[in-house]
């Protein structure tokens, strides 16, 4: 089986219909952005044109292919430009093909290199086992349980595991 190319870059505002629609997908149990419109989704778009400028956050879409498949990005910390925080999703059509994990490397090269990091982490809820597999695939470690860290609709709390990698 040949394996489309998995590709990244910077998110459009075109993007906006086609993550409104992944990330609302009622199986989406694990990823927390649920956009209310795709004008919500535009905004959000826009506003990372600006973090971008100001080094806080780079976000990328997915494409497999050549379709949008998902999204993904690096939060910068505030206060140690020297580590990030990574996030992906990817559409449920294509999940187990390795799509994810690809695009984590990707992402990573681009961390490392072009965005000096020498920390990132990957912060994941604790049940989310297929997150967890795409990071130790990529070959970041588990290095902690966070307690009652993502709220939930429903008000109760889930746990999170602290996954990264150093340079």
């Amino acid at each position: 089986m040949i394996m489309a190319k998995v590709e990244l870059r910077f998110q459009k505002v075109s993007d906006a219909k086609r993550f409104y629609k992944i990330l609302n997908n009622p199986n989406f149990i694990y990823f927390s952005a649920k956009p209310k419109s795709i004008e919500d989704e535009k905004k959000w778009i826009k506003a990372s044109y600006r973090k971008r400028r100001g080094n806080t956050e780079h976000h990328y879409t997915i494409l497999y292919g050549g379709k949008v498949v998902g999204g993904c990005g690096i939060r910068i910390d505030r206060n140690r430009d020297h580590i990030g925080e990574m996030g992906y999703f990817v559409d449920e059509a294509y999940w187990g093909r390795g799509i994810a994990a690809k695009a984590v490397r990707i992402l990573e090269r681009i961390g490392f290199g072009k965005l000096k990091l020498r920390r990132i982490a990957i912060l994941m809820n604790s049940k989310n086992s297929r997150s967890e597999r795409v990071a130790t695939k990529s070959g970041y470690r588990r290095e902690a349980l966070l307690r009652k860290t993502i709220k939930r609709k429903d008000g109760k709390y889930d746990n999170t595991f602290i996954y990264a990698k150093v340079k």
